[in-house]
């Protein structure tokens, strides 16, 4: 009977460090929509003129390497944004990749943030890091954070402090026909 505590403590351990990194989860359930495009709404945060409202939001799972996927997202003919998500060292980073209809980048470009750890396997928040305090000042009290899970997967964005809040789900269970490139990705 003394070894049942020891053995018990043993299992135990053995099913806590045998568990994923969640962050690791997440990137697996985006990895499920490698080479797929979703058709995306505004849930919130629309605004008359805005440059979103009345477009055609298209999120396009487009390249999954072993540490990082790229995912452009197309408002309307503006090719210009791609969401870089980069796994490391058990967090995950955020980049906004912006560019020009030439392909060059955009003079504000490659903003975002890195987990403070490793998140929920749905869920994955990503408060505004110090390069992009030093290069847009206003972002700086910017978190982002983006959801999945079967059915949808979300991208949202809050700057703390102002009523600011921007939503956007993509329907997951209906991939639809999208051919089109992000600008800078035609070589």
């Amino acid at each position: 009977m003394k070894r049942l505590p020891f053995i018990l403590l043993s299992f135990l351990s053995t099913i806590v460090f045998a568990q994923e990194n969640p962050n690791q989860t997440f990137k697996k359930e985006l990895e499920k929509h490698c080479g797929k495009s979703y058709e995306g709404v505004i849930t919130e945060g629309a605004k008359e003129g805005d440059g979103f409202t009345g477009e055609r939001l298209v999120m396009q799972v487009l390249s999954c390497e072993a540490n990082q996927i790229k995912v452009p997202f197309y408002v309307g003919d503006d090719k210009s944004r791609t969401w870089v998500l980069t796994f490391e060292n058990d967090r995950l980073e955020l980049k906004h990749d912006h560019r020009h209809k030439d392909g060059s980048d955009d003079e504000v470009t490659m903003y975002g943030g890195t987990t403070t750890n490793v998140g929920h396997p749905n869920f994955q928040m990503f408060p505004a890091d110090q390069e992009t305090c030093a290069m847009i000042d206003y972002a700086c009290h910017n978190v982002w954070w983006m959801t999945i899970d079967e059915k949808s997967f979300s991208y949202n964005l809050k700057r703390i402090g102002t009523d600011r809040l921007f939503t956007v789900v993509f329907d997951l269970t209906k991939p639809v026909e999208f051919k089109e490139v992000p600008w800078g990705w035609e070589k």
